[in-house]
C-alpha cells in the first residue's frame, strides 16, 4: 500500500459524533487508501484500504453483525 499525502487531507467525523472530542475521523478519495485516525491525537493514522473500509461501513450498517 502507498503512503498518501496527509498534508493535504480533508478530514471529516460522524454528524453524530458530540462535542467531547472522542471522536474517529476518516479522510477519502487518497487513491485506495483510507486514513483513520483519532481526533484527539491526530498521529499515528491507521491506513485501511477502500475495500476494507467499505466491509467496515456495511457491516455497522448490517443489524445482522451486531
Amino acid at each position: 500500500m502507498f503512503t498518501p499525502d496527509l498534508e493535504s487531507a480533508v478530514w471529516r467525523k460522524s454528524s453524530y459524533s458530540g462535542q467531547g472530542g472522542d471522536c474517529v475521523e476518516v479522510a477519502y478519495a487518497l487513491g485506495g487508501a483510507v486514513p483513520v485516525r483519532d481526533s484527539k491525537q491526530p498521529s499515528p493514522v491507521m491506513l485501511v484500504s477502500e475495500v476494507s473500509w467499505a466491509s467496515f461501513l456495511s457491516d455497522l450498517r448490517d443489524p445482522a453483525t451486531r
